[in-house]
């Protein structure tokens, strides 16, 4: 179990930027070798992230890069360099824009390989960008496709390529009555709650907005996901308190735990606390939130 809350996406070419990443607040920081770096700067950037993830002090809980995606030419060179040279220094590999289980399989297939050849005692897991329709349509497979798979993310600025979907709508601006991205995001949530991983959100380009983060923040939480992509500094709190249950909310949850406990002591199945009738289902729902402030230290 990893904290997501936050997903820090920092370029892998900068120097600089990367030392700033290595003492943010969030929960993951990814070193990004795919969208943005250019093509000429590629293979220098390898380089410079292994140096990073192993030679600077990483206040996260958790490092990763995310490598360029299966159908390029930089991709297994990506996965050999950066595994090669920072071994025990990365915890995650990010794969974007799967299509199918098979690309899950052949990314884990080349990590066992290499952590085998290397000796490394530590398994590197594996969070994967559904940001393809052909990957919605194949994302219960996706999400079992590895014992490392640990979490789905969802893209949403590719997905609106690959569906087609109108430019105006992306930012929410066109009138469309409803979250556009229902649909999506219900889907990847369940298949990764059946696989027993997490949903991740992903972008929120307009990152001077802090209110429509906050926003896309409230829709995906709502459904299930464990936290979001900040592609700025600025969103990474932002993300932080939106996928954090409350003080209240925790102190409510370990309560009506207790009082259930106690219920089922005394063979009953039910038990009314504050008004609220609590029975095994709705301790179903209050362990979510127990076990999250557990994982966060709440």
């Amino acid at each position: 179990m990893r904290l997501r809350r936050s997903e820090l996406s920092t370029p892998g070419s900068s120097e600089k930027m990367l030392a700033k990443a290595a003492s943010s607040a969030a929960d993951l920081v990814f070193c990004d070798l795919e969208d943005s770096v250019a093509p000429s700067a590629k293979a220098d950037a390898r380089g410079k992230v292994v140096h990073a993830l192993t030679q600077h002090d990483w206040t996260p809980a958790t490092r990763a890069v995310r490598i360029n995606s299966l159908d390029t030419a930089w991709a297994h060179r990506d996965i050999l360099e950066i595994v090669e040279g920072a071994r025990e220094a990365l915890d995650v590999i990010i794969v974007p824009k799967v299509l199918a289980a098979r690309d899950v399989w052949w990314v884990d297939r080349l990590l066992t390989q290499l952590e085998e050849e290397l000796g490394m005692t530590k398994r590197i897991g594996i969070e994967v960008l559904i940001e393809e329709v052909e990957a919605l349509i194949d994302v219960e497979a996706i999400a079992t496709a590895s014992p490392r798979l640990e979490a789905l993310i969802f893209g949403p600025g590719d997905f609106s390529a690959s569906q087609g979907v109108r430019s105006s709508a992306v930012g929410g601006t066109d009138g469309y009555p409803g979250d556009i991205w229902h649909y999506a995001r219900n889907k990847i949530v369940v298949a990764a709650r059946a696989a027993k991983i997490d949903a991740v959100d992903g972008p929120f380009a307009a990152f001077g907005n802090p209110a429509g983060y906050r926003r896309q923040c409230e829709l995906s939480g709502v459904l299930g996901f464990v936290g979001k992509w900040a592609i700025h500094p600025s969103q990474i709190e932002l993300a932080n308190d939106a996928y954090s249950p409350s003080p209240e909310d925790v102190e409510r949850a370990r309560r009506l735990e207790k009082a259930y406990a106690e219920a089922e002591r005394q063979g009953l199945g039910a038990v009314a606390v504050d008004g609220d009738m609590v029975d095994v289902a709705s301790i179903r729902i209050l362990r979510n939130t127990i076990a999250k402030a557990d994982l966060i230290g709440m």
